[in-house]
Parts: C-alpha cells; structure tokens; sequence
C-alpha cells in the first residue's frame, strides 16, 4: 500500500525527521521547484534546548512544540504525513513506513539522536533520560512523586533515596538540570512540602571528565563549576557509572543509593534501517561535504544523525542545534541550486557561539570573540532561546512564565498527571 500523496511533473523530496535540521531544510526548499514530504512519528516540533524545563515544571511542554501543519499552512506542493520510517529500498527510490510506501527522487534522513547508554543494561532499563517531550514530562512526574513518598515512609535510607537525584553527564543539559532542581530546592520545595526536611534533597551531578561543560571553554567551565557549588550540588569529577539496579548507583568512585538517576551523559545517532551508508562508532551516518551520504544514490543525511567525512577527526560535527538549523537551510539552498542547472557548495559550518544557564542570573556564553558569564551571559540566554522559538504565541508564553518565576520565586506547574514508574515506561 502507498501513502496517499499525489503525483506531479516536479522532483519529489521525501525528508525524515522534524527537528531543527529537518525543519529547516523543509522551509528553504522551493516548493515551486519540488514536492516536498515530510515524515515524523510526531504531529510537532521540539525545541529541544528547553525540555529540561519542562521536567523540572518551569514551563508547559506547549510552550515548546508547535504543530508541524500550522509551520508550513499555505506551502505549496508541500505534504506531511505522521509516520514512523520502518527502512529504505535504495534500489527502488522507497520508503517503508507504518502508513505504507511512498517513493522518492531525493531522500534526506534527518532522525536526530537518541540517549547513548554504552551498553549498560541496567542503566538502561532504571534510569530517566530526556530525549523527548514524552520523557521530559515523565521526569517532571517522577520527581514530583519522589516528594509524595518520601513523605509516607519512616525509613531514612529510602526517604533520603527519593530526595537523591544523581544526573549523569556534565554537559549543557546536565548542567542546565542540576540548576533547575538547586533552585526547586531551595525557592519552592520548602513551600510546597514544609512537613518534609528538604535538607535531605541532594543533587549529585557526575561527569566522567576532569571538568564541567566539556564542550567548551577553561571561562565557561570553571563558572560553571562555582555557580554549581554556590547552588551545593555535589559534584563528582573523573566518575564514572558502572551499574544502576533503580536503587544503589554504583561508579567507579563508591556507591550511593537514589530512586531518580538521570541520564544526561550521552548521544549517539538515530538511522533508519536499510541505509547503505556507512555508521561511525556513534551510529552517526558518513556523508560528503554536501551532506551527501557517501556510496548512496540521491540520499543525504543532515544534523544529529550526520558525521560529515574527516571533520574533528572522523567524529565530526558537534552536535548542536546550531549545526543541524545550518546544515539543513545549506542542503535546501543546494537543491535549489540543483533546479536551476548550478552547482552545489560544500557545507561549512559557522560557529556562532555556544551558551548554557545554571540558574537564575548565571549563565555563561563562549562567543567566537569573547567569553562571559553572570547575569548579563543570562539575559543574552534567555533573549537567543526566546528567539530562536519558532512562533510568537510560544516566545510570549515563555516569557511570561520566566517573568513570574523571576519576580514571585514560584513555578507553577508542579503537576503529576499521571503516575509513572520506570517499569511501565516503554
């Protein structure tokens, strides 16, 4: 069975995945030069960079997705179908998907990445991670009902391994995290839950480096560092996790128990099936400098999911949202180019700095020509992250929701709606 999508006279470009490499691509295209297809499993696109707010009830998940139909209202010759890709017949220009078959003339795999446990199991199958507005909605749900049981046990040890919260990984989402859950702590768990010792809620941040926000600078890394212990999270260096049965975590430094390890410390690329191409260590697909996947015919691979040949190494790009908005308006720009009889350019990516918040008033931001931190580094994270949202209505309702926060000390979206055990997530 095929989708039901109509055939015209123009070249048909079939692009897997919503997210800022897919969306990107999909608005610079010329719909007059291409049918363009979009296919995602979600009906929304993700801004990614705040879904940790949304696990530590700063904002609503609508605050952060947006309808991919009303994205692209009124773009011709342009289709979305919701649908999970299920493999690629590269000898037959097709894709199977749950919805049925569609065939393409150019194919762009831009699924992103997924949580990278290294092969622990038990990690696995225990700990949180937060890839998705679903798993960043099951997080806020976890955390708050930490705080129920605790109050309903006697027992120190399990009381003080509810209010335990170990986040694996020191990056920016890490980090970001351990800042959002110092300031529940200390502004709005006492309010909440003033028959319960908050002093017993500890947060533990563990990186397997010798330094905090890896990815970028000595500046960057040790603020970070003093605004994390200003906040009292514990943070253990050179650690690493070796085993985690969804009680006792146990690193190469020691054990600790807790109900809640987070799962920050990792990523690797998420192809579809079938792909001719080759994986880097990471899952990462091999392309040309024009994003093109290396021994595949009119198949091109963008973003997260994408390790362009000899950058950083054979790593290559970082991945950024950045990277994935730029790679994405290129390789439109290049079919374009295509329609028209001119050549394609190779991509190059421009680096327009980087930036991560531990809290209120502290931030720190590594430009290409200066580095800062503190609260202006916080106004500049908050302005970029307003922006770079895709509609007004989502940029006044964050705003908003930041202005309370910062006047009255308060969130209020402390909501369980559903309970959540770990067993039953799938």
């Amino acid at each position: 069975m095929s989708i039901n999508i109509p055939h015209i006279e123009i070249p048909r470009i079939v692009i897997i995945g919503s997210g800022f490499a897919g969306l990107k691509l999909a608005q610079k295209i010329n719909s007059r030069l291409f049918q363009v297809v979009l296919l995602d499993k979600n009906n929304f696109h993700t801004f990614q960079p705040l879904m940790y707010q949304v696990a530590s009830a700063g904002l609503e998940p609508d605050s952060i997705v947006y309808p991919i139909r009303k994205i692209f209202k009124g773009k011709n010759n342009f289709h979305f179908r919701m649908a999970s890709v299920l493999s690629v017949n590269e000898d037959e220009q097709k894709i199977e998907t749950t919805l049925g078959s569609v065939k393409y003339d150019y194919l762009v795999i831009a699924t992103g990445a997924q949580t990278n446990f290294f092969g622990l199991k038990n990690v696995e199958a225990n700990a949180y991670s937060m890839k998705s507005i679903q798993e960043s909605l099951d997080l806020r749900s976890i955390i708050l009902q930490n705080f129920e049981n605790a109050l309903n046990t006697s027992d120190k040890s399990i009381q003080e391994a509810y209010m335990n919260f170990v986040i694996v990984g020191a990056g920016a989402t890490g980090v970001e995290l351990a800042g959002a859950l110092a300031e529940l702590k200390e502004k709005i768990l006492p309010k909440d839950y003033p028959d319960l010792d908050i002093n017993l809620m500890n947060i533990h941040l563990i990186q397997a480096s010798g330094k905090v926000l890896d990815g970028m600078s000595e500046n960057a890394s040790n603020k970070a560092l003093e605004f994390l212990k200003g906040f009292g999270i514990n943070i253990r260096l050179n650690t690493f996790v070796k085993d985690y049965d969804g009680f006792t975590v146990k690193t190469n430094d020691g054990t600790m128990q807790s109900k809640t390890v987070i799962w920050s410390a990792g990523v690797k690329g998420a192809p579809v099936e079938n792909i001719k191409g080759t994986l880097t260590q990471s899952k990462r697909i091999v392309t040309d400098t024009f994003n093109k996947i290396i021994n595949s015919t009119n198949v091109y691979a963008i973003g997260d999911v994408s390790s362009i040949d000899g950058v950083n190494d054979g790593h290559g790009h970082i991945m950024l949202a950045s990277v994935a908005g730029q790679q994405g308006a290129h390789l439109g720009k290049n079919f374009n180019n295509i329609a028209c009889g001119q050549e394609m350019t190779p991509f190059k990516y421009k680096d327009r700095g980087t930036m991560a918040t531990i809290g209120r008033n502290k931030a720190v931001v590594d430009l290409p020509f200066y580095k800062f931190s503190g609260i202006i580094a916080w106004f500049v994270w908050m302005f970029l992250h307003l922006m770079l949202l895709v509609d007004f209505r989502n940029r006044l309702i964050v705003f908003m929701n930041w202005t309370w926060s910062y006047f009255k000390y308060d969130k209020g979206l402390r909501l369980i709606i559903r309970k959540v055990d770990k067993r039953e997530i799938s």
